[in-house]
């Protein structure tokens, strides 16, 4: 049947009234199980298949070998008094262990708190509060973060604890620091302690507490980047991210015996959803080439692992692309795969399907507060359509563009992206205001810029808070990008807005050029002039090794808007 709005006016995946106004099909039912029920169906369907295979960590589960293990993580949890609605932190890089807990706490209801691997002290002492997290499970270590190091310097009474019995000052709610590896800290258990916690009757009660458990309880909480004020905790149901799991890998085309690359990190909503719920939904097989991305890395784990399917932000194919070890990598046995998480360059999206044998990739669009995913394209959509847009509405969304005052625009014209449906968070933990300025009505207020054609294709032009005015011109720095990525020595470039005292505003580009290259400013300068509106030409182009990246590999403007302002001596122009 066609999907249908509030109203009762059907709505198909096109736009009808030639309104930005689009909703998804609702001809396959939503799924009404939990997580753990979703487990124990692929379990019976497929136990013995390969789930999972951690390259770094010289690790293979079957899916009832990982149903087994994450059944005894729940089971010493529950012993250490962990039960529904009780949260639990976090903070890693991609390890079996992250694996075992978010399926562990999904069979007891507890709730998993996502903890960005990059944050600091303040960070994750304001992120354990915020959410009153009663234990946390740590690595050690990563790249430049003592992870042990930090929670030691913000709970020094660990050092003279007992495990689980732990009162510090500046994390009042926390009782439980669960650390990763063989080493033994103070005041902590291991991990593998709490595994032998677990004894059959108690793995047996853990499995009898989850036939309890409610579709619509939540079950996940995902900070926000939190670029601009302190970051905000998402709150996702087990019915949010099954169903969106189910729907992207429906879209990419994914199911049991198919192998999927994972790279990109899991706790973000691209890795635990996209990649390795969509797994558990299917029985299909996730590979994690190591803790963190690395180029080299994952073209190996696709070529040893005879992965079909990679997912990754366009920052990371570019890499692969790029990589010394790419021409002499085997990738035949790719067919798809996901590229999101930041907008994906055409170019980019082009020489992947062509060069990594990615014929079926698909780019996904979306946001923490939506599970995330609300377009994706198809592995059916002419090549143009995949490269040019972010796809179609995902089944039972509802989607409108609008202008500033609310009125959804015609078909073509640019507007705030709103979403509604079953991918909505349940709003952002201990704070009602915030979710009252962003879900109104059932509709999220992404603050992303789009389009939508006649079609019912979607393309994001930016963010509301990215464009820039310049001479009282609208300026969509997305469009920019493109256009620079069409440049033969450009790798990567970011485009925003720098004051301005006679313009208001003027266009500033960053740009990474390709290995062994060099260029001018001039030079990019003269690319675009009598190709692009003189007003979209960027005044200033400078030349970086590297952008400034968040974990998942979104690029942050705010900080190279900071750098150039300081750079150029520029202060914030005020309204008159």
């Amino acid at each position: 049947m066609n999907a249908t709005t509030a109203a009762g006016r059907p709505r198909g995946l096109a736009p009808v009234d030639g309104l930005s106004h689009v909703a998804g099909s609702t001809d396959t039912p939503l799924s009404e199980d939990t997580i753990p029920a979703w487990i124990d169906r692929t379990v019976a369907a497929h136990g013995g298949r390969e789930a999972c295979v951690f390259r770094e960590q010289g690790i293979r589960w079957t899916w009832a070998q990982l149903r087994d293990e994450s059944d005894r993580f729940a089971a010493g949890l529950a012993r250490l008094g962990f039960g529904k609605g009780d949260r639990l932190g976090i903070w890693s890089p991609n390890r079996s262990e992250w694996i075992l807990a978010q399926y562990g706490t999904a069979r007891l209801g507890v709730i998993l708190v996502n903890i960005n691997p990059a944050y600091r002290v303040s960070e994750l002492e304001y992120a354990l509060n915020k959410v009153q997290c009663r234990g946390i499970v740590a690595a050690p270590a990563f790249k430049s973060s003592d992870y042990l190091g930090m929670l030691c310097q913000l709970a020094p009474e660990m050092a003279r604890s007992e495990p689980g019995a732990l009162r510090a000052d500046a994390l009042p709610h926390l009782r439980h620091v669960i650390r990763m590896g063989e080493e033994r800290s103070p005041g902590m258990l291991n991990f593998a302690d709490v595994l032998a916690l677990a004894d059959e009757a108690g793995v047996a009660a853990a499995r009898a507490a989850s036939a309890a458990l409610d579709r619509n309880d939540p079950i996940n909480i995902q900070f926000t980047s939190g670029t601009t004020g302190s970051p905000k905790g998402a709150t996702l149901t087990h019915r949010n991210i099954v169903n969106n799991a189910i729907s992207v890998a429906a879209a990419m085309r994914f199911g049991a015996g198919d192998r999927l690359c994972v790279p990109v990190p899991l706790y973000h909503c691209f890795g635990m959803v996209m990649s390795s719920l969509a797994c558990a939904v299917t029985g299909g097989t996730m590979v994690f080439p190591g803790e963190g991305f690395d180029a080299a890395a994952t073209l190996a784990a696709v070529e040893k692992e005879r992965c079909t399917h990679l997912h990754g932000v366009p920052t990371m194919f570019i890499a692969e692309l790029d990589a010394p070890q790419f021409a002499a990598t085997e990738l035949g046995s790719l067919r798809g795969g996901i590229m999101a998480g930041s907008p994906c360059p055409i170019e980019v999206m082009k020489r992947v399907n062509a060069e990594m044998h990615m014929t079926e990739v698909t780019i996904a669009y979306g946001m923490t507060e939506t599970s995330p995913v609300s377009f994706q394209s198809s592995v059916d959509d002419p090549v143009e359509r995949r490269v040019s847009t972010v796809g179609r509405i995902q089944p039972h969304l509802e989607v409108k563009i609008v202008d500033g005052g609310g009125n959804t625009v015609e078909v073509g014209e640019k507007g705030e992206l709103l979403t509604r449906g079953y991918s909505v968070m349940l709003g952002y933990w201990g704070d009602e205001d915030r979710t009252r300025e962003t879900v109104r009505g059932g509709w999220m207020h992404t603050g992303d810029l789009a389009t939508i054609d006649a079609q019912g294709y979607c393309n994001i032009v930016g963010r509301v808070k990215d464009m820039l005015i310049r001479g009282g011109e609208n300026v969509y720095p997305r469009e920019i990008e493109e256009f620079l990525f069409g440049h033969p020595k450009v790798s990567q470039v970011q485009v925003f807005g720098v004051p301005d005292a006679r313009f208001g505003e003027e266009v500033c580009a960053w740009v990474v050029l390709k290995p062994g290259e060099q260029a001018t400013e001039d030079e990019i300068r003269g690319w675009c002039r009598d190709r692009i509106a003189h007003y979209k030409v960027p005044r200033y182009v400078r030349f970086v090794q590297e952008l400034p990246m968040t974990v998942t590999g979104k690029a942050q403007k705010f900080v190279m808007r900071e750098k150039m302002m300081s750079e150029l001596g520029l202060a914030e122009q005020k309204n008159a």
